[in-house]
């Protein structure tokens, strides 16, 4: 019997899950999105062109391969038929290789509007949301009162949607606030709502899979499976940075109750992180940084959220949260991406440790509200362009010292290190 193989941030998202994702396909069979929704943008970039997916997993550029979305992960059907239809008009043919578990969970309209009242409600304490409606789906999910994918083939779908969007209706209004105090994607609430009911034909015209029994008998069979991450392991539900957190569990564990597997079934974990750290939105970042050095990483990186379109905060490489989150997720293997954006860098830093009310400790507090002094290790820049480099070895030496570094930090392999957006610029350092 196969095990099937994770891939999943190490960070707060954006270290470039969806070009691993795509460069690792060619080895699977089936690709699984396991957590989170659409409030996930992961980026494929090739032939000089971006595409950014939200719910599709980052396997479906190849037709050979099965992309499911996994009963742990947020549909929202319009969104999902639109992604489908971009992916139509540049050559793809997704309704081919897209498989939808019938038992994940829906975004209904409602669910947005409620995720943009709860947001609007915090004041200076809201979390970044990205307002896709994760939060009060998930929110229903656990409440045993959220619609699935399976619903919308009941007959009574109609009345279940109406019962569930009035009570959100009362709960919006219960904030202080009115239906029509807000747009969803610059449309009225009853314009989206259409459209929304439209898109149900589309969802329906995918192929619809019992997913827990597609996968353990895919794996029964011998099939390779990979298991596509969404968001970062600092953003988990429960070991993230809570509350400014997404509302799933995004470590490993959420591979067993996001796609219906068996903690022993789980084999090689393949931990995604940049060669720096980002964050978008609010919570704790203790190696952000506020001058030119933070800017120019912004910049050399195109450091500007794939979903909302957001900067990214920016800092330098944090040691104790990576160690944690190796540790949280059970990482086999590294993968470390966008190396590239420090190529002018003549000093770059690392955070060995925290020192916290005088203290030095080399794990992440429960406060995430403490002040976190960084100390750091400097390490010398390589200060040239690496384009077209296609073997570790030839890298200058000063980047092989630094992913080296890495490697003795963490106790851990770096598989491969990412040179660009670009496919094709990933260099493989050592096999997996």
């Amino acid at each position: 019997m196969s095990k099937i193989d994770v891939l999943l941030g190490l960070q707060w998202g954006d270290e470039g899950k969806g070009k691993i994702v795509d460069v690792l396909t060619p080895r699977y069979d089936i690709v699984a999105r396991f957590q989170g929704g659409p409030n996930a943008g992961h980026s494929l970039e090739f032939g000089n062109i971006k595409h950014v997916l939200h719910i599709i997993p980052s396997g479906i550029c190849h037709k050979d391969k099965i992309n499911l979305i996994g009963n742990g992960v947020l549909v929202e059907p319009l969104i999902l038929k639109k992604e489908v239809e971009t992916l139509e008009q540049i050559g793809f043919e997704p309704k081919a290789n897209l498989y939808v578990s019938k038992k994940a969970h829906l975004i209904l309209p409602s669910h947005r509007m409620m995720d943009a009242a709860s947001e609007q409600s915090k004041g200076s304490r809201k979390i970044g949301s990205t307002l896709k409606g994760i939060g009060p789906a998930y929110t229903d999910k656990v409440a045993r009162c959220g619609l699935r994918v399976g619903s919308i083939f009941q007959n009574n779908f109609k009345e279940l949607y109406c019962s569930a969007r009035d009570a959100h209706f009362a709960q919006i209004k219960a904030l202080g606030y009115s239906p029509e105090d807000f747009k969803i994607d610059n449309m009225s609430f009853s314009e989206y709502e259409k459209l929304w009911f439209e898109s149900i034909d589309s969802l329906k015209a995918l192929t619809i899979v019992d997913s827990e029994y597609f996968i353990n008998e895919a794996l029964e069979n011998g099939k390779k499976i990979l298991a596509e991450g969404a968001q970062g392991s600092m953003l988990d539900i429960d070991f993230g940075s809570y509350p400014f957190v997404t509302s799933s569990n995004t470590i490993t564990a959420g591979v067993c109750s996001g796609l219906g597997v068996a903690p022993s079934k789980i084999g090689k974990v393949f931990g995604i992180c940049k060669a720096y750290c980002t964050r978008v939105g609010s919570g704790p970042f203790p190696t952000e940084l506020f001058d030119a050095d933070g800017e120019k990483m912004r910049q050399e990186g195109r450091e500007f959220g794939s979903t909302t379109g957001r900067p990214r905060r920016c800092g330098w490489l944090d040691i104790p949260a990576l160690r944690y989150t190796c540790m949280l997720n059970g990482v086999t293997h590294l993968m470390l991406m966008k190396i590239d954006v420090l190529n002018s860098f003549e000093q770059i830093k690392i955070c060995d440790q925290y020192e916290i009310e005088g203290k030095q400790t080399v794990k992440v507090p429960y406060d995430v509200e403490a002040k976190i002094n960084p100390i750091y290790s400097s390490h010398k820049g390589w200060c040239q362009n690496i384009a077209g480099i296609k073997q570790f070895e030839q890298l200058p030496q000063q980047m092989k010292d630094y992913v080296h570094t890495i490697e003795e930090k963490l106790n851990l392999p770096v598989a491969i290190v990412s040179t660009s957006p670009n496919r094709e610029d990933t260099i493989i350092k050592s096999e997996f």
